[in-house]
């Protein structure tokens, strides 16, 4: 989705104004990708900005910091206060929420460690990241011919910004034949995720999701989902799942910051059930859009409201 400006970037402590937040060609992070962060959405609540789980974000840019080297010496309240001043100084009511840890300038050598840390935060409006018919009506996706790196040969519970190049791959082949979004393959030959979401599997009730050691994300989203589907009386199972299952799926759904809950209504052109939104789906989608409405209780402590 393209970017609409607003007026400031934070960065490394200061408002910038946005044409003006500049980094230097030789930045370490452009060369070698050696930068992590985080993407948050905060939701309009009664024309309030209301933050979702901004300390499970800020906590997940932590340990990502944490795989990488990376020393911040800013606390992690000192972060989630920029995030919430970042929307309260571009007068956002709903935004989408970047902060961004990286290499600067120093060495042109792989080793990034030489180079200065530095954070920056900007925001902008995001609104139906898949598209805002899809969130009724799902998506067609395809199984990409890119797989997920296998384990340790990278870090993909950590949200660094190189490891995104796979996930590129994965986008790019899904959109130039025909798809909204790619599903990755494991090394084991594994469900693993989308390109830049998590994947739920149900069959007759049961709610599946790949676990961690398919090369997924540690999706906050995820968790959530998770936690309200159990909250709701289901079952909720983190195992393997082989590619065929996919189109054996009665319902089939990606969640994640920029896709919330997505239903997919065909995987390689294959109906997935009755090739729209299920029942499953729609009662998740209802408990997770009523929660960020303000329209359900905040049972969990999630909403970090901007004020």
């Amino acid at each position: 989705m393209p970017i609409e400006p607003t007026d400031v970037i934070w960065m490394d402590g200061d408002f910038v104004p946005w044409d003006e937040a500049n980094v230097h060609i030789s930045t370490h992070a452009l060369h070698y990708g050696s930068s992590v962060f985080e993407g948050i959405r905060a939701y309009n609540i009664n024309d309030q900005a209301a933050i979702f789980r901004l300390d499970a974000h800020i906590r997940r840019l932590y340990d990502s910091c944490k795989v990488f080297r990376m020393e911040l010496e800013w606390e992690p309240e000192a972060l989630k206060q920029a995030c919430i001043d970042t929307v309260k100084a571009n007068h956002l009511k709903s935004a989408y929420i970047r902060p961004l840890v990286y290499r600067g300038v120093g060495t042109i050598g792989v080793d990034p460690r030489p180079c200065p840390l530095h954070v920056s935060i900007f925001t902008i409006f995001l609104g139906k990241y898949l598209g805002p018919e899809a969130i009724e009506q799902g998506v067609d996706v395809c199984v990409s011919s890119w797989g997920r790196m296998a384990p340790n040969t990278s870090a993909p519970a950590a949200k660094i910004g190189g490891q995104y190049v796979n996930s590129q791959f994965i986008k790019m082949e899904a959109v130039e034949n025909g798809y909204s979004e790619g599903i990755a393959i494991d090394a084991n030959g594994m469900v693993s995720e989308g390109s830049g979401e998590n994947i739920f599997v149900i069959r007759d009730g049961v709610i599946t999701t790949t676990p961690l050691s398919s090369s997924i994300l540690r999706g906050i989203t995820r968790e959530s989902v998770i936690t309200l589907a159990e909250d709701m009386g289901y079952t909720v199972r983190e195992e393997g799942i082989p590619r065929e299952t996919l189109y054996m799926a009665d319902e089939i759904f990606f969640s994640g910051t920029a896709a919330e809950i997505t239903p997919i209504r065909s995987v390689d052109r294959i109906t997935i059930g009755a090739g729209r939104r299920g029942p499953i789906t729609e009662a998740l989608q209802s408990e997770f859009f009523g929660l960020v409405a303000g329209e359900i209780e905040d049972r969990h402590n999630w909403l970090t409201f901007v004020s």
